[in-house]
């Protein structure tokens, strides 16, 4: 089965139906013929005359041949419908005042239109059901029960009279409503809040033109028929009122309903106070109010943040931080609603306590105390306390310093924020600040050698330790020790110190002692060169020596010593004997005194020069060097120098003697016999003699001796 869309209304349509395998291939089909429904038609209106039945008029569609006209109410689950054949129908077999939904649909040969549009419509009220009877000759009674849903009764009533023949009189019509019923039950609800009224509720009764409410306390309200409540006004707190409620029509009053009670809001407590046993725990109180179900008290913080609590006692527990000043009142609850709020109260707490205190030794002796501002705090007082010493401080800043403190206590320091309106929080707990050690006092600063010292102190301090520190202008050294003295090694020669004690605890560090003064000894020069000058004299070089004013430098030997007094970095002495060995050594001595003893490798002085120099001619153009050696025999050079050549002669060791050939006769010279170190240095200082050669021919003649020279 299958459905096709959209198609014209009532329209005959031919309609084929294929059947196919799976490769699209139609098998068989059939052909048949179909018609439309017609267009779905329009409800022009609808309306009631009698009690049991509703016309419908309608429009016309093309092609119909009937209509369907059906009304449902789902409520009371009625529905009926009924085939007319032109509009307008009427659908039968309904229930008196009953709201319907009514539609329409066209029919023809191939079936229903869809629903038109629905619409409503309420059947009218059926008659009244009346009863008569004559209780006397000139009386009838006419009786009839009230009908549902009727506005009022109004009955109209029509006589004539008859003559004993039977014949009937003139008629006359009559037309009465009776009283109506007393309106019930009666309901009450506050209404418009606490002080404007209460709203007098009832059910409506037919025949009534207006509604009376009364209050046992004189209070009314009035309303018409077309109203089913009224506001007495204004209402006092803590009143019970008894409500009736009359209807009334041009027939008279109805008896009044039955009475309905109505205790209106209760009143506020007239007084409210906050006891606060323990700081934060606060518990806002009033007296008891009569005709009172429960309490709602609204407490309300400076900062917006509000509380309540709903309670059947006369009591409200909350907790109030401090700092804060709260705004609060009780409003009394009955089924009437609440009362007006009560008198207002404000409660302020008192000053928070800085949680945050920070005790900072800014100095030796003064603590600086800082937190942060604390809600409801005008004026901070600080306290600090240690043994009998105390010290106040106030300021509206959170921060305090405090001067002049003894040195190495413990202080303990209380911040207490105080507040005009609610005075000081003295339940903030102490917090505790050190003060720095005292001073040290150097005692003495002893020399156990020339490069250690031994430094002693005074001191109360408790549980302090202690650094010594000698502040020199190139370095630093320094010894710690938690008594009284400590001692520092291999002090640097030449070096001036100041000495100063420290004394350091777990707050700080105190003051620095009173600077001593220390000196170490001079250093020992370096670099000490000795240079022989001349057979009895040398030449003592040395580099500065740092911490040294002056120096004393000694050659000692069993054959003598020799010694040297100067401010300067050299000295020449004399005196020496050659050919001998010299221990060198020398004293460094500061502006003050201070002496170091230094000691260097030995100094050998240099070979004699040898005496009796003579020269002698021999054949063969050679000339005889001779001389006379002074105390152990070792090696010789031999120079002759003249104008026009020069001569070089290297004996064989322990000779005393040299041969010098080819000399150029005709000439003066220069002839220096000197010694010869072990490393082949030549001794530079020995004198010169000169020698005039002449010639005899072609050969040396006469050698003469001309004078002795020390230098050229």
């Amino acid at each position: 089965m299958g459905s096709i869309s959209p198609l014209s209304p009532n329209t005959v349509y031919t309609l084929r139906v294929e059947a196919m395998d799976n490769s699209i291939t139609v098998l068989t089909s059939a052909v048949a013929e179909g018609t439309t429904a017609p267009d779905v038609p329009h409800i022009l209106g609808a309306n009631s005359k009698q009690s049991h039945s509703i016309t419908v008029e309608f429009t016309s569609m093309p092609g119909a041949t009937a209509y369907v006209l059906r009304a449902e109410n789902e409520a009371e689950g009625l529905f009926s419908e009924i085939e007319v054949p032109e509009s307008p129908g009427t659908i039968s077999n309904l229930q008196p005042f009953t709201m319907y939904t009514l539609s329409v649909m066209s029919v023809n040969s191939g079936g229903r239109s869809q629903p038109s549009l629905s619409v409503e419509e309420t059947t009218v009220l059926e008659a009244p059901q009346l009863s008569a009877f004559s209780p006397s000759n000139d009386t009838i009674m006419v009786t009839w029960e009230p009908v549902e849903h009727a506005a009022g009764t109004v009955y109209s009533i029509k006589a004539n009279a008859w003559d004993p023949s039977g014949t009937p009189g003139d008629d006359i019509t009559l037309s009465q409503i009776t009283r109506p019923p007393s309106p019930g039950p009666v309901t009450i609800f506050p209404s418009g809040g606490r002080s404007v009224g209460m709203e007098v509720n009832w059910r409506s009764v037919q025949g009534a033109d207006e509604y009376l409410a009364v209050s046992s306390s004189g209070q009314n309200c009035t309303t018409s028929s077309a109203s089913t409540f009224c506001v007495i006004s204004p209402l006092e707190c803590g009143q019970i009122h008894s409500i009736t409620v009359v209807a009334e029509n041009t027939a008279g009053p109805s008896s009044p309903s039955d009475p309905e009670n109505f205790l209106t809001f209760p009143c506020p407590p007239e007084s409210s106070w906050v006891e606060e046993s323990v700081p934060g725990n606060c518990s806002l109180r009033w007296p008891e109010v009569n005709w009172v179900d429960y309490y709602t008290a609204f407490v309300k913080r400076d900062d917006g943040v509000e509380i309540w609590c709903n309670t059947t006692t006369t009591k409200c527990n909350f907790y109030c931080n401090c700092g804060y000043t709260y705004f609060m009142t009780v409003f009394s609850y009955n089924q009437a609603g609440s009362s007006p709020p009560g008198p207002m109260l404000n409660y302020t707490t008192i000053p928070c306590c800085p949680e945050d205190v920070a005790v900072s030794l800014v100095s030796t002796e003064t603590l600086e105390i800082g937190w942060t501002l604390v809600r409801g705090a005008e004026v901070y007082q600080t306290r600090a306390a240690a043994n009998s010493d105390t010290v106040l401080c106030n300021d509206t800043s959170p921060v305090c310093v405090l001067s002049d403190l003894t040195c190495n206590s413990n202080y303990s320091v209380v911040v207490t924020p105080c507040s005009e309106l609610r005075g000081c929080n003295h339940t903030c707990r102490p917090h505790t600040g050190e003060t720095a050690p005292c001073s040290p006092e150097i005692l003495s600063v002893s020399q156990i050698n020339a490069t250690s010292v031994n430094i002693s102190w005074s001191s109360t301090n408790r549980g302090a330790n202690y650094v010594v520190k000698l502040t020199g202008s190139r370095d630093m050294e320094s010894c710690q020790s938690r008594g009284t003295s400590c001692k520092i090694l291999n002090l640097p020669c030449g070096t001036v110190y100041e000495v100063t004690a420290i004394a350091t605890t777990s707050a700080g560090n105190s003051l620095p002692s009173y600077a001593v003064p220390l000196e170490t000894a001079p250093c020992c020069p370096g670099n000490v060169t000795v240079r022989q000058m001349t057979q009895a004299s040398s030449h003592v070089t040395w580099s500065p020596a740092t911490g040294a004013e002056y120096y004393v430098t000694s050659l000692s030997s069993p054959r003598g010593d020799a010694k040297c007094h100067t401010l300067q970095n050299q000295c020449v002495m004399g005196c020496i004997t050659c050919g001998t060995n010299y221990t060198v050594s020398m004293e460094a001595i500061s502006r003050t005194g201070h002496k170091s003893e230094c000691t260097y490798h030995g100094f050998s002085s240099s070979a004699c020069c040898p005496s009796n120099v003579r020269l002698y001619r021999m054949t063969n153009n050679t000339i005889r060097v001779h001389w006379r050696a002074s105390g152990n025999l070792g090696n010789f050079s031999v120079d002759l120098r003249g104008a026009q050549s020069n001569y070089t002669c290297t004996p064989p060791m322990g000779a005393t003697s040299c041969d010098v050939s080819d000399v150029v006769c005709g000439d003066v010279y220069s002839v220096v016999v000197a010694p010869v170190s072990r490393n082949g240095t030549k001794i530079e200082f020995c004198p010169r003699r000169m020698y005039s050669v002449s010639c005899a021919g072609s050969s040396v003649g006469m050698v003469i001796y001309r004078g002795r020279r020390s230098v050229d």
